[in-house]
């Protein structure tokens, strides 16, 4: 799993990546307004409409949300021959990078689903829709469409609501052409029957769905692991990817389970969150990321959702922001108490990693510091910087020194992809968190020998090993503030 500062790269490779979505388009109507009065006809309130709205809702709001995102798609779906379907296609048309394929059926009208919103609260929702299997012919063209646009395709959608499309016959032919054109594919399913999505890559549930295919809890972490892994070589799913509103998202194969919190500070409206995700989940996975960093990146988009009013879509600045602001918390989180630490490193130990220690003044982080930092990483798995705290450099080089603070210092290591914790220390030597961390390879500059190391003795002692990194030549902090003054006397008038 990598950082959330280099997961920036793959959204920015999501201008390149193409998904093919397959599924349930509907027609999204809002209907607003204020509730003052109460019916005289009957004990119900009377709505005063003061606005209305219309947008892609369905597999249209996966593709919205993949455009938003900055990526380009292609929409393989039916509506109906009326004027619903017409809008359908002319809010189509009116997007960007978008290819639709779009067959219209006489036989069944276009999906929608009207939400009357008074005063912020939602107090009905009307669907006009009809949810039969699709007819042979229209079945027929659907997959016809489908297959013409797989080879311009990374990554493949299927977006089912139930309304039909997605039928038995659908769904079994599109997972095996997708198969045979070795391409990926997210579904997000409707059915307690995951049997019908076997084969694909991702399956996407909701906490209900996970509960009602699996007939088994999912009220904690441990039982939504159980719950999946009991469906999964059961039904022929690759992995799963539990949404669990509040309690976050589940991502679990037979060899492994991943946990991510919820990330929305609140709550307005939760239609087409799950949109939000699958579209987020494609891109990402499209563009060459592990399913993990996949389901970081669709938890912080269905976040973003949530917070919004309306069937939402994610913007690709929105969610490059709330990366940011998980680098920034992340950056945060290194930098502990060495109790703190003590605890941190048991969990890593018990997993079987290899810890590291180096530490220093770092005052003007320079190319010789970051040297050193790679290079001490590259002996370890998990690698913690004891970081001189003002008062020690203050005793150690001068009343002058530090010339950035010590939270400044941390701030900056810490949000360095090479370090996993930063610890601050007052003392002049890091003896005590050496003694207290007890790392298994303790790492210095090549300007020290092995017996002039702090803690050199204990590390060598208790079975670990020293190393001496190369340095850098040309950098130092010291040389560099006395350029600084050099220039500043130079400027005096």
């Amino acid at each position: 799993m990598t950082t959330p500062s280099s997961m920036t790269s793959i959204l920015d490779r999501f201008s390149d990546i193409s998904v093919l979505c397959l599924g349930d388009v509907m027609l999204d109507r809002f209907t607003y307004g204020s509730a003052g009065r109460i019916s005289p006809e009957a004990p119900i309130p009377v709505l005063g409409i003061t606005h209305q709205q219309s947008m892609l809702g369905g597999a249209g709001n996966v593709v919205r949300n993949i455009l938003s995102l900055g990526g380009s798609a292609t929409l393989v779906a039916v509506t109906g021959d009326d004027a619903e379907g017409r809008e359908i296609s002319y809010l189509l048309e009116k997007e960007d990078k978008l290819a639709d394929a779009l067959v219209s059926s006489g036989r069944r009208p276009t999906t929608v689903k009207t939400r009357f919103i008074a005063d912020g609260q939602q107090l009905l929702r009307a669907d006009a829709e009809a949810t039969h299997p699709l007819a042979k012919e229209t079945a027929g063209k659907i997959l016809n469409a489908f297959e013409k646009a797989l080879p311009a395709s990374d990554i493949v959608i299927l977006s089912d609501y139930a309304k039909g499309v997605l039928s038995d016959e659908v769904l079994k032919r599109a997972i095996r052409l997708a198969a045979d054109a070795r391409k990926l594919v997210i579904a997000d399913p409707k059915s307690a029957d995951f049997s019908r999505y076997a084969g694909v890559t991702l399956l996407t549930p909701n906490r209900k769905e996970m509960i009602a295919a699996s007939d088994l809890p999912c009220d904690t972490d441990r039982h939504t692991e159980e719950a999946a892994r009991s469906v999964l070589a059961r039904d022929g799913i690759g992995t799963l990817l539990v949404t669990r509103s509040e309690a976050g998202m589940s991502l679990i194969s037979t060899e492994k389970a991943s946990h991510f919190p919820a990330k929305a500070q609140e709550v307005f409206d939760v239609s087409g969150a799950g949109d939000s995700v699958i579209a987020t989940l494609a891109l990402a996975m499209g563009a060459g990321a592990d399913m993990e960093d996949a389901a970081i990146l669709a938890n912080l988009s269905g976040g973003i959702a949530v917070a919004k009013t309306g069937t939402a879509a994610v913007t690709h600045e929105e969610l490059l922001a709330a990366l940011h602001n998980e680098d920034i918390q992340a950056a945060d989180e290194k930098i502990t108490s060495l109790a703190q630490a003590r605890d941190i490193v048991d969990r890593w130990r018990a997993r079987g990693l290899k810890v590291g220690f180096t530490n220093g003044c770092f005052d003007l982080i320079h190319p010789g510091h970051i040297s050193l930092i790679r290079q001490s990483k590259a002996e370890c798995d998990r690698l913690i910087v004891g970081l001189n705290t003002d008062d020690s450099i203050k005793r150690l080089k001068g009343p002058e020194r530090p010339a950035t603070n010590e939270t400044s210092r941390a701030i900056v290591l810490a949000s360095l992809e090479d370090v996993d914790l930063v610890i601050p220390f007052a003392e002049d030597t890091p003896i005590t968190l050496i003694e207290e961390i007890q790392p298994d390879v303790l790492i210095k500059g090549a300007d020290y020998t092995v017996e002039t190391v702090v803690g050199s003795d204990f590390v060598l002692s208790t079975g670990g090993r020293v190393h001496l990194a190369e340095l850098k030549d040309g950098f130092s902090t010291t040389r560099t503030i006395q350029k600084l003054l050099d220039i500043d006397r130079k400027k005096a008038p």
